[in-house]
Protein backbone atom coordinates (compact mmCIF):
# COMPACT_ATOMS: atom_id res chain seq x y z
CA UNK A 1 0.00 0.00 0.00
CA UNK A 2 1.50 3.22 -0.53
CA UNK A 3 2.48 5.30 1.93
CA UNK A 4 -0.33 7.88 3.28
CA UNK A 5 -3.12 5.47 2.53
CA UNK A 6 -5.31 3.37 4.53
CA UNK A 7 -7.16 0.52 3.48
CA UNK A 8 -10.99 0.17 4.79
CA UNK A 9 -12.51 -3.24 5.12
CA UNK A 10 -15.10 -3.43 2.94
CA UNK A 11 -18.05 -4.36 5.21
CA UNK A 12 -17.22 -1.58 7.64
CA UNK A 13 -19.43 1.56 8.38
CA UNK A 14 -17.66 4.91 8.24
CA UNK A 15 -18.45 5.49 11.54
CA UNK A 16 -16.95 1.95 12.98
CA UNK A 17 -14.91 2.49 16.32
CA UNK A 18 -11.07 3.08 15.43
CA UNK A 19 -10.95 1.11 19.14
CA UNK A 20 -11.77 -2.16 17.11
CA UNK A 21 -8.78 -1.82 14.67
CA UNK A 22 -5.48 -3.19 16.47
CA UNK A 23 -2.74 -1.02 16.25
CA UNK A 24 0.91 -1.43 15.77
CA UNK A 25 4.52 0.16 14.76
CA UNK A 26 5.24 -0.72 11.43
CA UNK A 27 8.67 -2.46 10.69
CA UNK A 28 11.16 -3.69 8.00
CA UNK A 29 10.66 -7.55 7.43
CA UNK A 30 12.49 -7.69 4.08
CA UNK A 31 15.80 -7.42 5.50
CA UNK A 32 17.50 -9.37 2.91
CA UNK A 33 16.66 -11.36 -0.17
CA UNK A 34 15.95 -14.64 1.41
CA UNK A 35 13.33 -12.58 3.65
CA UNK A 36 10.84 -12.57 0.45
CA UNK A 37 9.66 -16.13 1.32
CA UNK A 38 7.94 -14.07 4.40
CA UNK A 39 5.76 -12.14 2.38
CA UNK A 40 2.40 -13.69 2.07
CA UNK A 41 1.45 -14.61 -1.67
CA UNK A 42 -2.27 -14.62 -2.56
CA UNK A 43 -3.79 -17.56 -4.23
CA UNK A 44 -4.16 -15.02 -7.46
CA UNK A 45 -0.31 -14.53 -7.69
CA UNK A 46 -0.03 -18.36 -7.41
CA UNK A 47 -2.47 -18.76 -10.30
CA UNK A 48 -0.99 -16.19 -12.34
CA UNK A 49 2.98 -17.93 -11.90
CA UNK A 50 1.07 -20.62 -13.11
CA UNK A 51 -0.38 -18.95 -16.08
CA UNK A 52 3.46 -17.72 -16.90
CA UNK A 53 4.45 -21.24 -16.74
CA UNK A 54 1.88 -22.62 -19.09
CA UNK A 55 3.43 -19.94 -22.04
CA UNK A 56 6.90 -21.32 -21.07
CA UNK A 57 5.80 -24.97 -21.42
CA UNK A 58 4.03 -24.00 -25.31
CA UNK A 59 7.44 -22.77 -26.15
CA UNK A 60 9.36 -26.01 -24.89
CA UNK A 61 6.35 -27.80 -27.23
CA UNK A 62 6.71 -25.58 -30.20
CA UNK A 63 10.57 -25.71 -31.15
CA UNK A 64 11.97 -23.09 -33.53
CA UNK A 65 11.69 -24.23 -37.51
CA UNK A 66 14.64 -24.35 -40.03
CA UNK A 67 14.40 -21.00 -42.35
CA UNK A 68 16.93 -18.85 -44.22
CA UNK A 69 16.59 -15.99 -42.28
CA UNK A 70 18.79 -16.02 -38.81
CA UNK A 71 16.00 -13.83 -36.66
CA UNK A 72 12.33 -14.10 -36.83
CA UNK A 73 11.95 -17.63 -36.14
CA UNK A 74 7.90 -18.31 -38.01
CA UNK A 75 7.31 -21.14 -34.80
CA UNK A 76 6.65 -17.82 -32.64
CA UNK A 77 3.40 -17.50 -35.16
CA UNK A 78 2.59 -20.87 -33.69
CA UNK A 79 3.01 -19.89 -30.63
CA UNK A 80 1.45 -16.99 -30.63
CA UNK A 81 -1.74 -18.59 -32.20
CA UNK A 82 -1.94 -21.24 -29.39
CA UNK A 83 -2.27 -18.08 -27.08
CA UNK A 84 -4.57 -15.70 -29.18
CA UNK A 85 -7.10 -18.38 -29.13
CA UNK A 86 -6.32 -20.15 -25.12
CA UNK A 87 -5.82 -16.02 -23.55
CA UNK A 88 -9.34 -15.98 -22.40
CA UNK A 89 -9.56 -19.32 -20.67
CA UNK A 90 -5.97 -18.56 -19.40
CA UNK A 91 -7.22 -14.72 -17.19
CA UNK A 92 -10.13 -16.86 -16.39
CA UNK A 93 -8.18 -19.42 -14.00
CA UNK A 94 -6.95 -16.23 -12.18
CA UNK A 95 -10.35 -14.29 -11.97
CA UNK A 96 -13.22 -15.54 -10.05
CA UNK A 97 -16.23 -16.57 -11.54
CA UNK A 98 -17.63 -13.59 -10.45
CA UNK A 99 -15.72 -11.63 -12.05
CA UNK A 100 -15.83 -13.44 -15.41
CA UNK A 101 -17.42 -10.53 -17.31
CA UNK A 102 -14.30 -8.65 -16.85
CA UNK A 103 -11.70 -11.47 -18.46
CA UNK A 104 -12.21 -10.63 -22.27
CA UNK A 105 -10.64 -7.21 -21.61
CA UNK A 106 -8.36 -8.07 -19.52
CA UNK A 107 -6.86 -10.74 -21.39
CA UNK A 108 -6.37 -8.70 -24.41
CA UNK A 109 -3.27 -6.94 -22.62
CA UNK A 110 -2.28 -10.57 -21.41
CA UNK A 111 -2.01 -10.78 -25.48
CA UNK A 112 -0.31 -7.41 -25.91
CA UNK A 113 2.56 -8.36 -23.88
CA UNK A 114 4.22 -10.78 -25.86
CA UNK A 115 5.38 -9.26 -28.72
CA UNK A 116 3.88 -9.00 -32.28
CA UNK A 117 3.17 -11.85 -34.32
CA UNK A 118 3.37 -9.99 -37.56
CA UNK A 119 6.76 -8.79 -37.26
CA UNK A 120 7.69 -11.48 -34.09
CA UNK A 121 9.15 -8.87 -32.38
CA UNK A 122 9.63 -7.40 -28.94
CA UNK A 123 9.92 -4.05 -27.13
CA UNK A 124 8.80 -1.93 -24.44
CA UNK A 125 5.40 -1.28 -25.42
CA UNK A 126 5.05 -5.01 -25.15
CA UNK A 127 6.50 -5.10 -21.20
CA UNK A 128 4.26 -2.07 -20.67
CA UNK A 129 0.84 -4.37 -21.66
CA UNK A 130 2.33 -6.71 -19.20
CA UNK A 131 2.04 -3.75 -16.15
CA UNK A 132 -1.39 -3.38 -17.84
CA UNK A 133 -2.55 -6.70 -17.40
CA UNK A 134 -1.47 -6.71 -13.89
CA UNK A 135 -3.10 -3.08 -13.18
CA UNK A 136 -6.38 -4.29 -14.63
CA UNK A 137 -6.55 -7.13 -11.90
CA UNK A 138 -5.46 -5.44 -9.24
CA UNK A 139 -8.52 -2.99 -10.27
CA UNK A 140 -10.96 -5.23 -10.50
CA UNK A 141 -9.48 -6.49 -7.20
CA UNK A 142 -7.94 -9.90 -7.87
CA UNK A 143 -4.81 -8.70 -7.04
CA UNK A 144 -3.97 -6.12 -3.71
CA UNK A 145 -1.82 -3.13 -3.75
CA UNK A 146 -0.21 -5.23 -0.44
CA UNK A 147 0.47 -7.86 -2.81
CA UNK A 148 2.85 -5.25 -4.88
CA UNK A 149 5.93 -6.63 -3.57
CA UNK A 150 5.35 -10.46 -4.83
CA UNK A 151 3.64 -8.76 -8.41
CA UNK A 152 7.09 -7.30 -9.15
CA UNK A 153 9.21 -9.90 -7.52
CA UNK A 154 7.49 -13.20 -8.10
CA UNK A 155 5.10 -12.41 -11.44
CA UNK A 156 7.03 -10.04 -12.76
CA UNK A 157 10.11 -11.49 -12.76
CA UNK A 158 8.69 -15.23 -14.13
CA UNK A 159 6.92 -12.77 -17.10
CA UNK A 160 10.64 -11.88 -18.09
CA UNK A 161 12.23 -14.98 -17.21
CA UNK A 162 9.31 -16.42 -20.14
CA UNK A 163 9.92 -13.64 -22.48
CA UNK A 164 13.67 -13.48 -22.24
CA UNK A 165 13.22 -17.95 -23.58
CA UNK A 166 10.26 -16.53 -26.03
CA UNK A 167 13.33 -14.12 -27.33
CA UNK A 168 16.06 -16.72 -27.49
CA UNK A 169 14.58 -19.49 -28.73
CA UNK A 170 12.41 -17.45 -31.67
CA UNK A 171 14.92 -14.47 -31.71
CA UNK A 172 12.56 -12.37 -31.84
CA UNK A 173 13.60 -8.51 -33.02
CA UNK A 174 13.91 -5.63 -30.64
CA UNK A 175 10.60 -3.35 -31.20
CA UNK A 176 11.66 0.13 -31.81
CA UNK A 177 15.33 -0.21 -30.38
CA UNK A 178 17.19 2.90 -30.16
CA UNK A 179 20.41 0.74 -30.74
CA UNK A 180 23.58 1.87 -28.48
CA UNK A 181 21.36 5.06 -27.77
CA UNK A 182 18.46 3.17 -25.82
CA UNK A 183 18.69 2.04 -22.59
CA UNK A 184 17.92 -1.92 -23.52
CA UNK A 185 16.95 -3.67 -26.68
CA UNK A 186 13.87 -5.27 -24.70
CA UNK A 187 12.95 -4.06 -21.70
CA UNK A 188 12.70 -0.76 -19.00
CA UNK A 189 10.39 -1.74 -16.60
CA UNK A 190 13.46 -4.24 -14.42
CA UNK A 191 15.72 -1.59 -14.66
CA UNK A 192 13.53 0.86 -12.81
CA UNK A 193 12.36 -1.66 -9.84
CA UNK A 194 15.49 -3.50 -9.84
CA UNK A 195 17.34 -0.20 -8.82
CA UNK A 196 14.40 0.48 -6.33
CA UNK A 197 15.75 -2.91 -4.85
CA UNK A 198 19.57 -1.98 -4.17
CA UNK A 199 18.65 1.46 -3.16
CA UNK A 200 20.58 1.49 0.70
CA UNK A 201 22.40 -2.02 -0.50
CA UNK A 202 25.29 -2.60 2.35
CA UNK A 203 28.30 -2.91 -0.84
CA UNK A 204 26.52 -3.54 -4.16
CA UNK A 205 26.65 0.25 -6.02
CA UNK A 206 25.78 1.66 -9.46
CA UNK A 207 30.03 1.05 -10.47
CA UNK A 208 29.63 -3.17 -9.63
CA UNK A 209 26.97 -3.46 -12.58
CA UNK A 210 29.36 -3.35 -15.23
CA UNK A 211 31.72 -5.77 -13.05
CA UNK A 212 31.16 -9.14 -14.79
CA UNK A 213 32.35 -11.03 -11.47
CA UNK A 214 29.86 -9.16 -8.97
CA UNK A 215 27.05 -10.01 -11.56
CA UNK A 216 27.41 -13.29 -11.93
CA UNK A 217 27.76 -13.42 -7.93
CA UNK A 218 24.75 -11.61 -7.59
CA UNK A 219 21.98 -12.04 -10.31
CA UNK A 220 20.02 -14.49 -8.92
CA UNK A 221 18.84 -12.18 -5.84
CA UNK A 222 18.53 -8.90 -7.87
CA UNK A 223 16.52 -7.87 -10.62
CA UNK A 224 18.32 -5.39 -12.16
CA UNK A 225 21.78 -7.47 -12.25
CA UNK A 226 19.53 -10.02 -13.85
CA UNK A 227 18.77 -7.73 -16.90
CA UNK A 228 22.70 -7.08 -17.17
CA UNK A 229 23.36 -10.60 -17.36
CA UNK A 230 21.09 -11.13 -20.19
CA UNK A 231 22.45 -8.31 -22.02
CA UNK A 232 25.65 -9.65 -22.12
CA UNK A 233 24.65 -13.25 -22.49
CA UNK A 234 22.86 -11.63 -26.06
CA UNK A 235 25.44 -8.84 -27.07
CA UNK A 236 29.10 -9.19 -27.97
CA UNK A 237 31.64 -6.98 -27.24
CA UNK A 238 32.61 -4.37 -25.14
CA UNK A 239 29.96 -3.48 -22.68
CA UNK A 240 30.47 0.38 -23.14
CA UNK A 241 29.95 -0.06 -26.66
CA UNK A 242 26.80 -2.37 -27.24
CA UNK A 243 25.15 -0.38 -24.03
CA UNK A 244 26.75 2.76 -23.60
CA UNK A 245 23.65 4.44 -21.81
CA UNK A 246 24.26 1.34 -19.29
CA UNK A 247 27.78 2.47 -18.80
CA UNK A 248 27.11 6.01 -18.74
CA UNK A 249 24.89 5.10 -15.53
CA UNK A 250 27.15 3.01 -13.66
CA UNK A 251 28.81 6.21 -13.03
CA UNK A 252 26.09 7.31 -11.15
CA UNK A 253 26.83 7.39 -7.51
CA UNK A 254 23.80 6.13 -6.14
CA UNK A 255 21.05 3.21 -6.55
CA UNK A 256 18.44 6.14 -5.63
CA UNK A 257 19.86 8.30 -8.45
CA UNK A 258 19.67 5.51 -10.93
CA UNK A 259 16.00 5.22 -9.64
CA UNK A 260 14.95 8.64 -10.37
CA UNK A 261 16.71 8.88 -13.31
CA UNK A 262 15.43 6.02 -14.69
CA UNK A 263 11.68 6.83 -14.05
CA UNK A 264 12.04 9.97 -15.85
CA UNK A 265 13.84 8.46 -18.88
CA UNK A 266 10.97 5.99 -18.81
CA UNK A 267 8.76 8.65 -18.87
CA UNK A 268 10.34 10.43 -21.74
CA UNK A 269 11.45 7.56 -24.27
CA UNK A 270 8.23 5.37 -23.28
CA UNK A 271 5.41 6.83 -22.01
CA UNK A 272 5.58 9.64 -24.10
CA UNK A 273 6.79 7.99 -27.72
CA UNK A 274 4.05 8.11 -29.92
CA UNK A 275 5.68 4.64 -31.57
CA UNK A 276 4.94 3.46 -28.32
CA UNK A 277 1.75 4.72 -27.11
CA UNK A 278 -0.02 4.08 -30.59
CA UNK A 279 -0.15 0.46 -30.24
CA UNK A 280 -1.46 0.15 -26.36
CA UNK A 281 -5.44 -0.43 -25.88
CA UNK A 282 -7.76 1.28 -23.73
CA UNK A 283 -10.92 0.24 -22.18
CA UNK A 284 -12.98 0.30 -19.24
CA UNK A 285 -10.26 -0.85 -16.48
CA UNK A 286 -8.02 1.15 -18.03
CA UNK A 287 -9.38 4.35 -20.23
CA UNK A 288 -8.16 7.05 -21.54
CA UNK A 289 -10.34 9.72 -20.55
CA UNK A 290 -9.46 12.64 -18.60
CA UNK A 291 -8.75 12.13 -14.71
CA UNK A 292 -11.93 13.55 -12.67
CA UNK A 293 -10.82 12.19 -9.73
CA UNK A 294 -8.11 11.00 -7.43
CA UNK A 295 -7.56 7.53 -7.64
Amino acid sequence: MAEGERQTPSDSSEDAPLTTQNFIIPKKEIHTVPDMGKWKRSQAIEKLVVLLNTLDRWIDETPPVDQPSRFGNKAYRTWYARLDQEAENLVATVVPPHLAAAVPEVAVYLKESVGNSTRIDYGTGHEAAFAAFLCCLCKIGVLRVDDQIAIVFKVFNRYLEVMRKLQKTYRMEPAGSQGVWGLDDFQFLPFIWGSSQLIDHPYLEPRHFVDEKAVSENHKDYMFLECILFITEMKTGPFAEHSNQLWNISAVPSWSKVNQGLIRMYKAECLEKFPVIQHFKFGSLLPIHPVTSSC
